[in-house]
């Protein structure tokens, strides 16, 4: 656990020794989370600046405030600490407002700091689609051998990282983290704070396009995981996708590909989808040819169960842990099947959504017995590829489901390009929100209905699966 000291010295490199005897105990970047004895790091940001909440976090038992001066409410009783002056013997009062330039940044040198008092390895997982369910196999297969750490949900953005790496406490020998990115540079510096051995890229699509404006730079921020490895490192790139595979010319590192092209150093062969039984497939490194079944559901999970296959490989493990990992259901994390009303069943892929990770879902959905009902909400940081995205899908969707449920305005395109698709316009359905779409569903849906449910974050289409669900599940 981190103390006082410890954030004077990574931010100073000064280490007052009053300071080390108290400890923090978790940081916090939203103040509704503080407890008493956490630290609370106030970020600028687009929506809210978090400068605004000290108060709260204040109120709630945060000890210590990280905080920009040009930014800080007045007044403040709390004691202001400005570490330009701290020296040795600072004497410290609490709670302690820890003025920097950019707290930020500061967050983040902290976190490097602590990072290298760690002897491990650590795994980076950066992807347009499919980062957290990767790191969780990745995980699971390093598990097997090693104390493995890994990031809770998904904190892998310039301030969930260091939140990440902040709550590692005990002495892992091996810590999987996700590094996602909105703009260049970004993966870059994450680099820098968890430094990295090996760098998994699963795939380059169009998230964040709004931002970054062309599939090319995006391609070109993944690139930097790759870029940032030591020699001595693995890349482990996903050799079937053409934006993916030429980074191994930008990295230092050892590489390994995987994918379904036999021309991969790691390969999978005859795949069979067993619906919600998971998947089966021939699995080829070398002269190695092995026969496996994971519990991972939908024939695009193959490509996660081979990235953290080739983790496995690069960690010199051998095949009998590689796939006892595999084959360890705490892996799946994204995607459950839940009873629902009427002896329907609900398949949840309700956290995010891409171009991408949809049509994955539709292609699972084509695998499962029963009538297939695809409730589909709007996609949303597409930028100018908004269309064509949704149009897309829809296309997808015409040829595998048996009902398309279109939710939000977005999603409009889905339904009418399905209806162009040659779809039937009495099986294509528009709700203009969830509460509709709830309200629908539950005059629609019949014992022995497989129902996938899926759209962007902002859609919160959990809400659906919960009001739908027999247990009123919440989550998973």
């Amino acid at each position: 656990m981190l103390t006082l000291a410890d954030v004077a010295e990574a931010l100073t490199g000064k280490r007052p020794a009053a300071w080390a005897a108290h400890s923090i105990a978790a940081w916090h970047v939203d103040s509704r989370q503080c407890v008493p004895g956490s630290a609370f790091v106030a970020l600028p940001g687009e929506q809210t600046d978090g400068h605004r909440h000290i108060g709260d976090a204040l109120s709630r038992g945060a000890q210590v405030v990280l905080a920009e001066r040009s930014r800080l409410p007045e007044p403040l009783a709390a004691a202001l600490i400005d570490l330009g002056a701290v020296t040795t013997q600072a004497v410290l009062q609490l709670p302690a407002i820890v003025l920097a330039p950019s707290s930020l940044r500061a967050f983040q040198d902290i976190a490097a700091w602590w990072r290298r008092r760690f002897a491990l390895q650590v795994i980076g997982v950066t992807g347009s689609v499919g980062k957290t369910i990767t790191k969780e196999t990745i995980a699971a297969v390093l598990g097997r051998r090693f104390r493995t750490y890994k990031s809770a949900g998904n904190l892998n953005s310039e301030s969930g990282l260091p939140l990440a790496l902040l709550a590692m406490d005990s002495r892992p020998e091996r810590a999987v983290f996700e590094m996602g990115m909105y703009d260049l540079g970004e993966i870059t510096r994450l680099a820098e704070i968890a430094q990295p051995h090996i760098g998994v890229v699963t795939n380059v699509g169009p998230s964040h396009l709004e931002r970054l404006g062309s599939i090319e730079r995006i391609a070109q921020a993944k690139a930097e995981l790759p870029r940032a490895l030591p020699a001595d490192g693995w890349a482990v790139l996903n050799g079937d996708d053409p934006l993916v595979s030429p980074m191994r010319h930008v990295t230092a590192a050892r590489v390994i590909t995987y994918g379904l092209d036999p021309a991969n150093d790691l390969w999978a062969g005859d795949v069979e989808g067993l619906g919600l039984k998971g998947t089966r497939f021939w699995v080829h490194h070398g002269s190695t040819r092995l026969h496996v079944t994971v519990p991972l559901l939908g024939r695009h999970s193959v490509h996660t169960a081979l990235a953290a296959a080739a983790v496995g490989i690069a960690e010199g493990m051998d095949w009998e842990e590689i796939i006892g990992g595999l084959q360890d259901v705490s892996g799946q994390l994204r995607l459950a099947a839940v009873g629902a009303i009427n002896d329907a069943t609900l398949i949840d892929d309700t956290y995010n959504a891409s171009p991408t990770s949809c049509i994955a879902a539709l292609n699972l959905l084509s695998e499962l017995e029963g009538r297939k009902i695809a409730v589909l909400a709007d996609m949303l940081e597409l930028g100018d590829y908004e269309r064509e995205a949704h149009e897309l899908v829809g296309r997808r969707a015409a040829e595998v489901a048996d009902i398309v449920v279109a939710v939000g305005s977005r999603a409009r395109t889905i339904g009418a390009c399905a209806i162009d698709e040659g779809m039937d316009r009495s099986r294509v359905y528009f709700c203009a929100d969830k509460t509709a779409a709830v309200a629908l569903l539950r005059e629609l849906l019949q014992a022995g209905d497989m129902v996938l449910v899926k759209g962007s974050r902002g859609m919160a289409m959990e809400d659906v699966v919960t009001q739908l669900s027999v247990h009123r599940h919440h989550g998973h």
